[in-house]
């Protein structure tokens, strides 16, 4: 599934049926694809208990994409536990695209991501991996290279067994300001001080085994 130009401001959209519509994506790490009722099911191909933090897994959309959008993408938790985050504006240090041959391998482990040779934003915003965060539930924005964390808010996704519907979650990413939200409610908003301002790049989920979820409606809108 390609570019579309379909609405006004329209950049890409994708339905994320099923296995099919991210045939041309990236997977860094051992990914399982699947279906559930009409979505992408992902989740991880190996036990985390044997392989730990090699379990995990980042799936990049293909495109590249410019400042000033908004990023929207449905989520339904199928089993948990585990952690969802979506990576945004990520490039290569040095002006070198994503993909570069001159970039360090990535493998899904998350040091490559968050203090390697690639810039980018993320939001984790299913944190139930561990007890402390299932504990005290938060949505969390790092900036990297540096893995800084720059901005919080409350987490109102309930567990698995509480989720009945996919959930709408929007990022708007537009020059210096991030802000996130999951069924139009404001989780948090944060204006980047550092003068070191990120601008377009590339998108990718993240999943930490070995939950597995559901994606749908994946969109990026010019603004």
């Amino acid at each position: 599934m390609g570019a579309a130009q379909a609405g006004a401001g329209l950049l890409y959209s994708n339905p994320l049926a099923g296995p099919a519509d991210v045939s041309g994506w990236v997977a860094e790490g051992p990914l399982s694809l699947g279906s559930h009722n009409g979505a992408l099911a992902l989740s991880g191909a190996l036990d985390d208990e044997e392989f730990g933090d090699q379990a995990h897994w980042t799936f990049w959309c293909p495109e590249e994409f410019p400042d000033g959008i908004r990023i929207s993408w449905e989520f339904l938790p199928l089993a948990e536990p585990g952690l969802a985050m979506l990576f945004f504006s990520a490039v290569g240090q040095g002006g070198r695209d994503l993909f570069s041959a001159d970039l360090a391998p990535r493998t899904g482990y998350y040091p490559q991501y968050h203090s390697g040779d690639i810039d980018a934003l993320h939001v984790s915003y299913f944190r139930h991996k561990y007890e402390s965060e299932r504990a005290f539930r938060t949505c969390n924005l790092r900036k990297s290279a540096g893995f800084e964390l720059v901005a919080q808010g409350a987490d109102p996704l309930p567990p698995t067994e509480d989720a009945v519907d996919f959930y709408l979650l929007e990022v708007v990413k537009d020059g210096p300001l991030v802000s996130f939200a999951i069924n139009g409610l404001p989780l948090f908003e944060w204006s980047d001080p550092s003068g070191k301002v990120l601008g377009g790049g590339r998108i990718g989920f993240r999943q930490m085994a070995p939950l597995k979820a559901a994606y749908r409606n994946f969109r990026v809108e010019k603004i």
